[in-house]
């Protein structure tokens, strides 16, 4: 039980870590790659990876009735997810996309209840508006408040894309594993980007190396890993629960961007980076907490 602990515990910090440093790679990859080349070049490294990863494992393909399912998912979770949020950085900051993208979660435990009834519990949804109100405060110590309309819909429409892909690839993960799954839809986020192979060659010559480098790492790193933590620990305790600590992103996007791009975050937002751990421990710790200390005395009520 204490090693099965650890390991949720190391792909909570995988998932957060790598997805917050993934807004500034973003960031860094659109000063010379347009957002839908920079998405296939992102994905093409990832897939490339993997390709090999599933030679040397042997890994076995998917069986044909689920081809159809899985491209589907692909498609939502990276091509759709991807193009949408380069496109959206354009005009939105690394730190307020991160902000907009944590309502992933929310959109996740809506559809996680009308599709499947899992149920988020109260105590859950307090720790969410907590958190919720965290990237909030966040969003005011950004200092951008002429952000593109347009761009923070789009975000929020990726935001929306990854959550139809998390809440759905539950049955797939089961069946097939969280390796080969995450493997597959990869490939199949790639397949799509195929159309926008033109003009890639020619960015890549004329590009930086920052900006190369950044999308090198987004594809070995952001692309792949996360996914694999995220799939491995909604299969242990279920979509919304796996989600919900997506809010940690920003308050990690902030203090990585700040590193990364030497953007220092304002004393307002590092409040709001507080408030959103606060939330979350709040979730995760507190309520465990509570519960088990009030276990004992209900169920002596009971007897």
């Amino acid at each position: 039980m204490r090693k099965k602990t650890v390991r949720i515990g190391i792909s909570y910090s995988l998932m957060i870590g790598l997805w917050a440093s993934a807004f500034p790679g973003i960031r860094a990859g659109l000063e010379s790659y347009t957002p839908e080349h920079l998405a296939l070049f992102r994905l093409l490294i990832g897939s490339m990876a993997l390709l090999v990863f599933a030679v040397l494992t042997h890994m076995h393909l998917p069986d044909m009735k689920d081809i159809p399912a899985i491209l589907s998912l692909g498609f939502l979770g990276f091509t759709l997810y991807h193009i949408l949020l380069n496109i959206g950085e354009k005009t939105v900051s690394a730190g307020v996309a991160s902000l907009l993208v944590t309502m992933t979660p929310i959109f996740s435990a809506m559809l996680s209840r009308l599709f499947f009834g899992e149920h988020f519990g109260s105590y859950k949804w307090i720790g969410s508006i907590i958190s919720l109100l965290g990237v909030s405060i966040i969003s005011f110590g950004a200092g951008n408040y002429t952000n593109s309309v347009n761009g923070i819909l789009l975000i929020l429409l990726a935001a929306f894309s990854e959550s139809i892909y998390f809440v759905f690839q539950a049955r797939y993960i089961k069946k097939y594993g969280f390796i080969p799954f995450v493997t597959f839809t990869i490939w199949g986020g790639t397949i799509p980007m195929l159309v926008f192979l033109p003009g890639l060659g020619e960015e890549f010559l004329n590009a930086s190396m920052n900006s190369t480098l950044s999308i090198v790492y987004l594809g070995l790193l952001p692309t792949v890993v996360p996914y694999f933590a995220l799939a491995y620990v909604t299969s242990l305790v279920g979509v919304s629960e796996a989600a919900i600590s997506l809010y940690l992103t920003p308050a990690v996007a902030l203090a990585i961007s700040w590193v990364w791009l030497g953007e220092v975050p304002a004393f307002i937002a590092l409040t709001g980076g507080m408030v959103t751990v606060a939330g979350v421990c709040f979730t995760y710790l507190t309520v465990n907490k509570v519960i088990k200390i009030l276990n004992p005395y209900f169920l002596s009520k009971k007897q």
